[in-house]
């Protein structure tokens, strides 16, 4: 395992945002700061809230655990890229990793990441999401949607591999890359009331275009655990989730201007989750389990609404009645989830 003078340092950036994740922030710091490998550097990123940076400032002071962590208030605009980008201006490291605030990573997380950068042409190293669920998973949410909750779904590869982008739970990236192509792009993730996302996508792909003939890698034995609470599990999160995965699909096509850059989305619809589907039925009627049955119709409802979303958001520039029919069925979607769904 890497560890010597020849092996890069690491910096470790985790961005928080509200006092609700307290106790798992607190988790996922310790599990940093006691890994195999020791980062050179964690920094905390506070995503625009005065009461828990002086909160973690009288913690500090109290007991003492939060000794060699940088908290860091949120230098740019509101939302996790600018958080991201904060952290990355305040890493030292030759490489930048980043975890979740609600997340926590296994002892050997960053030995295995650190490990695939042996090879010069590897830019970014992303590791397996695995969900552990408050009440335990719902019986009609299958493990081919569990990218819903931020976590590595059936049909990633198994082994290590070359992937198009990484899983922002568990992430990271050369110093250099932020230095060729900058950082995490600030009009994607949340905006406003949607939970939009793939900014760690349009990085990676920004990244490899920039670069020719260098490697975005999967590592699945870089293991982290992601709590999702119940809320997640409902039926009406996992639509408004789907909903904004599907413009901010859009969004990266629209700023890179590239449809191929879809190729593993088309891959998963045509492969992953047929297969899903049919296993669900075949589950109902072969052992009378009612929720592959409601599977196999989650997997087709989730995929029909990322489709309209993805649809709407890029004709609304050009489509009037595209646009306010798409608008409206997302407030219905919202309406239903109970208000602002979150990452």
């Amino acid at each position: 395992m890497p560890g010597g003078a020849d092996w890069p340092s690491v910096s470790v950036v985790i961005c928080c945002f509200t006092e609700a994740r307290w106790e798992l922030l607190l988790h996922g710091l310790a599990s940093v700061q006691s890994q195999t490998l020791r980062p050179e550097q964690l920094v905390l990123v506070v995503d625009h809230n005065e009461d828990l940076y002086r909160r973690l400032g009288v913690y500090r002071r109290l007991t003492g655990a939060l000794l060699g962590v940088e908290v860091v208030e949120n230098s740019g605009p509101r939302g996790l890229s600018g958080a991201r980008n904060t952290g990355v201006k305040a890493a030292t490291g030759d490489i930048v990793a980043f975890l979740d605030d609600d997340a926590e990573a296994a002892p050997d997380w960053l030995a295995r990441l650190v490990l695939l950068y042996d090879d010069p042409d590897v830019l970014a190293v992303g590791g397996r999401v695995e969900p552990v669920w408050e009440s335990g998973r719902p019986a009609h949410f299958p493990e081919e949607l569990d990218w819903i909750v931020g976590c590595t779904y059936k049909g990633l590869p198994r082994v290590a591999a070359q992937v198009r982008n990484v899983i922002g739970a568990n992430m990271s990236f050369r110093c250099d890359v932020f230095e060729r192509v900058g950082g995490f792009n600030a009009s994607l993730g949340r905006q406003g009331d949607r939970p939009l996302g793939c900014e760690e996508t349009e990085l990676c792909l920004r990244a490899s275009m920039a670069s020719p003939g260098t490697r975005v890698v999967y590592e699945p034995a870089a293991v982290v655990r992601h709590h999702v609470p119940a809320t997640r599990g409902t039926l009406r999160y996992m639509l408004s989730r789907a909903w904004s995965e599907g413009v901010s699909k859009a969004q990266v096509t629209r700023l890179l201007g590239r449809s191929q850059i879809l190729g593993p989305e088309r891959r998963y619809v045509r492969r992953v989750l047929p297969r899903a589907v049919l296993a669900g039925l075949r589950s109902c009627a072969h052992d009378g389990d009612v929720g592959g049955l409601a599977r196999a119709g989650v997997i087709v409802a989730v995929l029909a609404v990322t489709a309209i979303g993805y649809l709407q958001s890029l004709w609304q520039s050009s489509s009037l009645p595209a646009r306010a029919s798409g608008s409206v069925i997302y407030r219905l979607i919202r309406d239903n989830s109970g208000g602002r769904p979150s990452d």
